[in-house]
């Protein structure tokens, strides 16, 4: 037995399913969790000392790499001044400014702890300050497991096949309207039945929970310009495409300006860290300066911080340009492997992510990414992971490319694709 099948075993004894998230379970593709031990650069290394080519890097932070030498630096140098303080420091007002520099929509910004921290609270406040309660999300969209979002959510939930988990009170989830993603007349209908009752509409800007999805010419715009019709707010979740769609995140990749935002996990360098933020006047509605509550005990983290200012700065200098059209590369080579198997392969591609979808439909939205193969995904997985490439446990999840992955990398990835039995 491996070490990692019997820390699995230990872990289920005093762990719900023996992970702390679902998806790291391995369901989906049948498969036993990898034990994970240390990383570096693009590679990951489990327990048993088995090297991977990372394209998970934990879920889409990492896009410096694992274990870089300048955010580790900083990290330690914080960390000789203590772990936390539960008081404001300095780092995290140098990390706000530098957010607010990068990306215009943010004219204001509010530390928290985690993605799923930050959306929460951006619909709270959106909801104190238009004074209403409805909210549009989108199938497939996840945006964290607050209670208001877990309808309709894609990813790991999708795979759970509920419409949204035990727990949730239906008056919970009663004000939030669910919606097909890239379909804007669906939008339209919704404000005309309900505007007035509407405070935001809350989107990933491009999905990455059914895989990833490409918005279609003028779909963001629309959303935008409804919002402004209506007087409702509109709240891009750059969880993940903040930074990694572009130095100003996708909201600066598209041209549209949303009135929110929220960012996780790569402003904290893959340190718990979350943060929401957008238009003066909104932002101000936050307590101590407005009559909306929100608090947190480790938000602002001096180690977080301090990680997080240090990868904007290195990003900053990185040639965004050159690694989308590497990753490109790597996604065509890889998807003509599978297709050369005859399996027929949609995909879909952008930055420095990619999905790879087995269906003969065109994946545009949650219903049809739902028509993708599971259990050519799962072979896959399998075999890749065999090869010593980890992807996504699940196929609805993207695919993450980083600065730290090499040429030796791909070619050893596209050497293993070849070998697939399909």
């Amino acid at each position: 037995m491996s070490l990692s099948s019997e820390l699995y075993a230990k872990a289920q004894a005093v762990i719900p399913g023996g992970v702390n998230s679902p998806i790291r379970a391995c369901k989906a593709v049948e498969c036993e969790p990898l034990f994970i031990a240390k990383a570096h650069g693009s590679t990951i290394t489990d327990v048993d000392g088995k090297d991977y080519v990372d394209y998970v890097m934990s879920w889409g932070p990492m896009l410096l790499g694992h274990a870089d030498p300048v955010v580790h630096k900083a990290a330690r140098e914080a960390l000789e001044n203590g772990s936390s303080f539960g008081a404001p420091c300095p780092a995290e007002v140098d990390l706000a400014l530098k957010i607010t520099q990068l990306m215009p929509s943010v004219e204001m910004v509010r530390m928290v702890n985690s993605g799923t921290e930050a959306t929460m609270s951006a619909l709270r406040l959106a909801r104190g300050f238009t004074g209403r309660d409805h909210v549009i999300k989108f199938d497939g969209c996840y945006h964290g497991h607050a209670d208001a979002f877990l309808a309709a959510a894609g990813s790991g939930v999708a795979v759970q096949a509920a419409p949204g988990t035990p727990g949730v009170p239906a008056a919970t989830v009663a004000h939030t309207i669910v919606l097909p993603y890239n379909d804007l007349e669906a939008v339209k209908a919704a404000f005309k039945e309900k505007g007035k009752d509407i405070a935001a509409i809350i989107v990933e800007p491009a999905p990455g929970n059914m895989g990833l999805v490409i918005p279609k010419p003028g779909y963001l715009e629309g959303l935008r310009a409804v919002c402004d019709e209506y007087g409702a707010l509109l709240i891009f979740d750059e969880v993940i495409t903040g930074f990694r769609w572009g130095i100003g995140g996708a909201q600066a990749r598209y041209g549209v300006r949303p009135d929110l935002t929220t960012l996780g996990k790569i402003i904290g360098a893959g340190f718990p860290v979350g943060a929401y933020g957008g238009r003066r006047d909104v932002m101000e509605k936050l307590s101590p300066c407005g009559p909306v509550f929100q608090a947190g005990t480790l938000s602002g983290n001096p180690v977080a911080m301090a990680a997080g200012l240090a990868n904007l700065l290195e990003l900053e200098k990185r040639d965004y340009a050159a690694l989308e059209a590497r990753t490109a590369e790597l996604a065509k080579e890889f998807a003509a492997i599978v297709r050369s198997k005859g399996v027929p392969v949609q995909l879909n591609q952008t930055a420095s992510a990619f999905t790879m979808y087995f269906t003969e439909t065109p994946v545009t939205d949650m219903a049809s990414a739902r028509t993708s193969n599971g259990k050519t995904y799962t072979a896959i997985y399998q075999q890749m992971r065999a090869q010593g490439v980890y992807l996504a446990s699940l196929g609805y999840e993207c695919s993450f490319t980083s600065f730290a992955h090499t040429e030796a990398d791909y070619e050893a990835t596209l050497k293993a694709a070849k070998t697939l039995s399909l």
